[in-house]
């Protein structure tokens, strides 16, 4: 098989010298959410990446449901995050911010005492990673119409000072259960007003924020994305197909950067997953479009070589081997993963794995 793994891509203003993706990772390692300086190292040596697409960022306070996980939403963010685009920059590299609020999947600890929102009142079933450790999620409070605005206006001001901290574009996260997700799904989406109920309008949100944004980077520089198959964070719709095969052929008219797609994982097919095929999407959208899924280097040169994908993004191989790239194409062992210290912690799993 001819690998196409190695060639040059462009997704929209990207211009990427290979097709392997840097997918997005939360570390927990920005204490009182601001970047920090081995950050900057991290993301750096990973550089040869096609793309890095950083780790979910909340857009603001309300946004935020996870310890130490890194903010855009005011100067010292940004001036922060300058450091690490410096860096990737200095090594040739290109790099994304992705766009976060987790809507629900969040805790009072992290709202002095107040509500998470959502789109309505139905809390998840599991458990929040709180800065006290695991609590259980609460019942949300759901959005008033009225307040969606400004919600459209934080992600379009994240959009902002993203490009103000350097990064090359950004990547909406409308996946994996949180906010933009929350109201695409019915499982979670009960409203009656004008973002809820018909296709049309549990998709509205999604779409208000995306023209937000790119009225803000340019259709070229933005991504975003989805996990149609998905169930994390107890995520769920009663027909997926129908809300996301809408959803892919409404974004068909911004001319994105990308579209990118989480798939079934195996844990999604545990959790009775209604699994949406890739031929599916693929046949709707017609933009370029990232994979990414538990992908390793055989299965990734064979979902380009069927046209399926324009590009595979990678999570924990990313994590133990920062030069992925060199290693693919020497077909090098990898190094393997610790899970205990992908969440939180120092430069011990973070920084000090060893490239070839």
């Amino acid at each position: 098989m001819t690998t196409q793994l190695y060639t040059p891509i462009n997704l929209g203003a990207l211009q990427l010298p290979n097709r392997i993706i840097m997918a997005p990772l939360t570390r927990m390692r920005a204490p009182n959410s601001i970047p920090t300086e081995i950050m900057a190292t991290y993301y750096s040596q990973r550089a040869s990446a096609g793309l890095i697409i950083s780790e979910a960022t909340p857009i603001s306070p309300q946004g935020v449901g996870y310890p130490a996980t890194p903010g855009i939403w005011n100067q010292a963010h940004i001036d922060a995050w300058q450091k690490t685009t410096t860096a990737v920059h200095e090594k040739k590299g290109r790099m994304v911010l992705q766009l976060w609020h987790v809507g629900r999947i969040s805790h009072p600890d992290f709202h002095d005492g107040a509500l998470p929102v959502a789109p309505s009142a139905i809390a998840a079933k599991g458990q929040a990673v709180t800065p006290t450790g695991m609590q259980s999620f609460v019942t949300p409070r759901a959005l008033a119409t009225d307040e969606i605005p400004g919600i459209v206006e934080d992600y379009r001001q994240a959009a902002k000072n993203a490009l103000a901290a350097g990064f090359d574009g950004v990547e909406i996260h409308g996946a994996n259960g949180y906010l933009l997700d929350q109201f695409l799904r019915d499982g979670t989406n009960q409203r009656t007003d004008i973002y809820g109920g018909s296709l049309e309008n549990r998709a509205r949100l999604l779409m208000e924020v995306t023209k937000a944004v790119i009225a803000v980077c340019g259709a070229d520089r933005v991504g975003i994305r989805l996990s149609p198959s998905g169930t994390f964070n107890d995520i769920a719709d009663s027909n997926p197909e129908a809300i996301f095969t809408y959803v892919l052929a409404e974004l068909n008219h911004f001319n994105l950067a990308y579209l990118h797609i989480v798939d079934a994982l195996e844990g999604d097919i545990r959790h009775g997953a209604k699994v949406i095929t890739l031929s599916v999407l693929r046949k709707v959208y017609q933009g370029n479009l990232i994979v990414c899924g538990g992908y390793d280097q055989l299965r990734a040169e064979a979902v380009l070589a069927e046209g399926m994908a324009d590009a595979v993004a990678f999570g924990q191989l990313y994590i133990a081997n920062p030069d992925l790239v060199a290693r693919f194409q020497q077909h090098a062992a990898l190094n393997s993963a610790d899970s205990a210290t992908f969440y939180g912690g120092d430069e011990r799993g973070y920084i000090d794995y060893p490239s070839l």
